[in-house]
């Protein structure tokens, strides 16, 4: 797989903003030229208001917040005072901007064609479910919010675990807590364009914050190929990054099968289909990886699935790797 360049932009985002471009740029021409609207002042500024504020957010979305970055001064006491995982706000606002662009097409169409007031109703139905899933983005991105269920990943205080793809720390923060005296290796290729800088600063300054600069190795790796000899973790950890490598997602669970030793586990969480992650993603939850072939990938990849379930609207696995022949 291609390595993505630091900085270009994530696809999803501008396919969202250029959505969201899109309907704003409507929400300000098109639904202010409809004659029931226009000979109503109140709407007719509200369109032109709404949708100028659906288009720069859009704007900033597709940006990932590095416009308002750059006119804004650094807070160096916030940022020494908390973790920052540097998860720009602008992938939140996506459910939000539909919200109001769903609710705000209702009532235009309550308006203009109220002889299609089902449409408006089922706009409005949209708006609160966008709405509802603006919340859950939100609250993900909260540092404040555990990261991981609670499973049975180690078994010792000793062990040697792997985060595969930790881009600025949380998921690495979150193991240590539960191994008090293992080593852990935090993996990325700090090339997210969603995570500010890539995440490799961000992870050394949140590793220091945590007390584990001395516990956690750094390393730079591609989950399709990871820089480590067969069998060099008792368990593993790979949070939101595996689900994100297109047509490498059966390479990298193979991957992490290889560096696991026989009976080693790992924890391998993402978005699949389903109600939450349409009220956050909409249409495009339609095509993330549903659960019955990522069934089918753990188990081509060697794995036995010890337990399954949902954390926080997300899905997960408990994988182990084969344990090894019992000598006769």
């Amino acid at each position: 797989m291609s390595k993505k360049k630091t900085g270009e932009a994530h696809s999803h985002m501008w396919l969202v903003g250029m959505l969201g471009l899109s309907s704003g740029l409507a929400l300000m021409i098109y639904v202010p030229s409809l004659k029931p609207v226009s000979n109503v002042l109140f709407l007719f500024a509200g369109f032109h208001i709404v949708g100028a504020v659906v288009a720069i957010t859009s704007v900033y979305m597709m940006s990932g917040g590095r416009l308002l970055s750059r006119f804004s001064r650094p807070t160096h006491e916030s940022t020494a005072a908390r973790f920052d995982f540097g998860w720009a706000p602008s992938w939140t606002l996506g459910p939000l901007v539909a919200a109001v662009v769903c609710i705000a097409a209702a009532v235009a169409i309550e308006v203009a064609a109220p002889h299609f007031w089902p449409l408006a109703v089922l706009g409005t139905l949209l708006a609160a479910s966008f709405f509802a899933g603006h919340l859950a983005a939100a609250a993900t991105a909260d540092p404040g919010n555990a990261p991981l269920p609670m499973v049975d990943l180690v078994s010792g205080e000793h062990e040697r675990v792997l985060d595969g793809g930790c881009g600025a720390g949380r998921t690495t923060i979150a193991i240590s807590r539960t191994l008090r005296s293992g080593s852990i290796v935090a993996m990325d290729r700090f090339d997210s364009d969603y995570i500010a800088g890539g995440g490799r600063r961000l992870l050394e300054r949140n590793l220091a914050l945590a007390g584990l600069a001395d516990r956690v190795e750094i390393k730079q790796g591609d989950l399709t190929s990871l820089p480590f000899p067969d069998g060099s973790f008792d368990a593993a950890v790979s949070a939101h990054a595996i689900d994100h490598l297109g047509p490498g997602k059966q390479k990298g669970l193979a991957e992490m099968r290889r560096v696991l030793k026989p009976g080693g586990k790992f924890l391998f969480v993402a978005w699949v289909p389903g109600w939450s992650m349409f009220a956050i993603a909409s249409v495009l939850s339609l095509f993330l990886t549903g659960k019955p072939a990522w069934r089918r990938m753990v188990s081509a990849a060697g794995f036995h699935i010890e337990e399954e379930g949902t954390f926080n609207g997300v899905w997960y696995l408990l994988l182990k790797s084969p344990a090894p022949p019992s000598a006769e």
